[in-house]
């Protein structure tokens, strides 16, 4: 397997403290690194740039500088991985605010006349998602029916061209047992290993 440039997003809002979110991130990194893939990593949670209020600001605005470095992260992997905790059913209200600074129009799909959303300009890369979260995973995946999650991967991540886009629920952080941890950091490095 050809190594992969895979670009890991830590969207866990709280980059003061260690969360099982970053040990996830670290367990991916590291094997990924083994194998031979070439990884960059961005912390939304230490970045600094303002939400977006306007559709004007969104298509005529500046991206601020401090996600420059972002978008040019995202031109080079051919693999995202985004890393988050569910609050309230969703991701991060930062991690919404910063897919909303960066994904453009004339960066991640068209701007101008016509019909922007066809012309997804990050087609041609791949990503998964993983989310921890407080309930059951099952309950989430099957009576929320995780649309977060979902709204996410086909609204932002497909309409951009991410595919394909893939995802890994891990339930119950909070009372993860030590072998429950430790089966979750090996299945970050075995994806990790893979570039998946």
């Amino acid at each position: 397997m050809s190594a992969r440039h895979i670009l890991l997003i830590q969207g866990h809002p709280d980059s003061g403290a260690h969360h099982f979110c970053h040990a996830l991130e670290d367990a991916y990194a590291d094997a990924a690194q083994a194998a031979g893939h070439l990884v960059q990593r961005i912390t939304v949670g230490t970045l600094d740039f303002p939400l977006l209020r306007s559709e004007h600001a969104w298509q005529h605005g500046a991206l601020p500088d401090a996600l420059l470095r972002s978008q040019a992260a995202l031109k080079w992997a051919d693999h995202v991985v985004l890393f988050f905790p569910l609050w309230l059913g969703d991701m991060p209200a930062l991690l919404k605010g910063y897919l909303e600074q960066v994904a453009r129009p004339g960066f991640a799909f068209g701007a101008g006349e016509g019909e922007p959303l066809r012309q997804r300009a990050l087609r041609g890369r791949s990503a998964r998602v993983i989310v921890t979260m407080g309930m059951p995973a099952a309950m989430y995946r099957w009576y929320f029916r995780a649309r977060g999650v979902r709204a996410l991967e086909r609204s932002v991540l497909g309409v951009i061209g991410f595919s394909p886009v893939r995802e890994t629920l891990i339930g119950l952080v909070g009372r993860l047992s030590a072998v429950q941890a430790q089966h979750w950091l090996a299945r970050m490095a075995e994806l990790g290993s893979r570039g998946e």
